[in-house]
């Protein structure tokens, strides 16, 4: 159903409105799939393979991307697309460039279709390598297609771009992948929507612990202080009417949706600084008393803290649960706490480091290190994880 309610939407333009109604639907699907050169078409659709590298993956209850809702691609680019695949999929990049019409794929569209994953399932390559040999890609793509218009193209038994490839004589640059924020940020600037993941991912245990409501529960007038995990994907400046000041509107975004919210100048002179698209961060407001009644009340914020800044200062510690069937903490072997020390010291950070322990029978126990704090980063987790099992080892709030 939200597939053939988006399916005639094409206009990049209105990719908020797609994005809204997505968010609105959320939950009638398990998955929303990528754009995909390989199989999406210009509209929305349901369902569809799912390709990365040479991994295929069938999604039943998915809504598939249209290539349409991305930025800057219109539907000649994608017509050329759709034609080009017709014969069989794309091999690579190089195969791509060739087998499409340049004058209506230019540049744009690539790096478009690039950052919003696009084509992530074609093989052998991430994003920041098709980024990297782009240009080169189609300017020899492009000398090919002149050959052909020509009359020159196979006088000569001159192969194809992906054979050049497959010799090496057009090779994927070596360099590191796109960071983790880069690609979610140009993802979010090509469909307006966090696909490959989400910003707030490497922070959720934060937000279940310090925040005490989500942005869907936003817009109803309340005279309690809220806190909420968020990023901030849009920050608009204005200046006041009535005194001359500078504040702000933000858009927010959490894992159920985003909203609209304000910063009073006063406020936004403290917090302007501090404030960034896409970065994590616990926000701190309320509603105004003059808002009580209204149909759309305004959000104020009062404070802004990056979750960053929450790890490096200690106020997220990391705990180690053992339950009924280990030792007593002072009777935990040697062996197990060298390993953790050693994990300590490979990572060394400002989170405090507790043991909880319970027998099973009312008998508890707390202990907090004196001498080991450690980094409250993935890295850190992981290794104490693999050490002591991945249920015992947990985030909690430090203080």
């Amino acid at each position: 159903f939200l597939a053939g309610e988006l399916g005639g939407t094409v206009d990049a333009e209105r990719c908020d409105w797609i994005v809204g109604d997505i968010r609105a639907h959320f939950g009638a699907v398990e998955h929303v799939v990528r754009g995909d050169v390989h199989e999406a078409r210009s509209e929305f659709g349901a369902g569809g393979r799912e390709r990365a590298g040479s991994e295929v993956v069938d999604r039943v209850c998915a809504l598939r991307f249209g290539l349409g809702a991305i930025r800057n691609v219109g539907r000649a680019a994608i017509e050329s697309i759709l034609a080009g695949r017709a014969g069989k999929p794309f091999d690579s990049l190089f195969d791509l460039c060739e087998r499409v019409d340049l004058r209506m794929c230019n540049k744009r569209v690539f790096e478009a279709l690039i950052h919003s994953g696009a084509m992530d399932g074609l093989g052998g390559g991430h994003r920041a390598q098709f980024v990297g040999i782009l240009d080169q890609a189609l300017h020899e793509a492009g000398l090919k297609q002149e050959e052909i218009a020509s009359g020159q193209g196979s006088l000569f038994g001159e192969t194809s771009l992906a054979d050049a490839h497959e010799r090496g004589n057009l090779a994927l640059p070596i360099i590191a992948p796109m960071s983790e924020h880069e690609r979610l940020t140009r993802e979010k600037e090509t469909i307006g929507f966090y696909i490959s993941g989400h910003p707030l991912e490497p922070f959720r245990t934060e937000c279940e612990l310090f925040g005490t409501h989500t942005v869907a529960q936003l817009g109803t007038w309340s005279d309690t202080t809220m806190h909420l995990g968020v990023v901030i994907t849009q920050i608009k400046r204005q200046i006041s009417k009535r005194s001359g000041a500078e504040f702000a509107r933000l858009v927010v975004e959490d894992f159920t949706g985003s909203a609209e919210v304000m910063v009073f100048p006063e406020a936004w002179t403290l917090l302007a600084d501090r404030i960034r698209p896409d970065v994590p961060v616990l926000m701190k407001g309320n509603y105004s008393r003059r808002d009580q009644g209204a149909e759309t009340p305004t959000f104020i914020i009062e404070s802004v803290t990056r979750f960053e800044e929450l790890r490096v200062t200690g106020q997220v510690a990391v705990a180690i649960d053992l339950g009924s069937d280990n030792a007593a903490p002072a009777q935990l072997s040697r062996a197990i706490i060298s390993d953790v020390r050693a994990v300590a010291e490979a990572h060394p950070g400002n989170a405090p480091l507790e043991v909880r322990w319970s027998d099973g029978h009312g008998a508890r126990a707390r202990l907090r290190s004196r001498s080991l704090s450690v980094s409250a980063t993935g890295a850190a987790l992981t290794e104490l994880r693999a050490l002591l099992g991945e249920e015992r080892v947990r985030l909690v709030r430090g203080a």
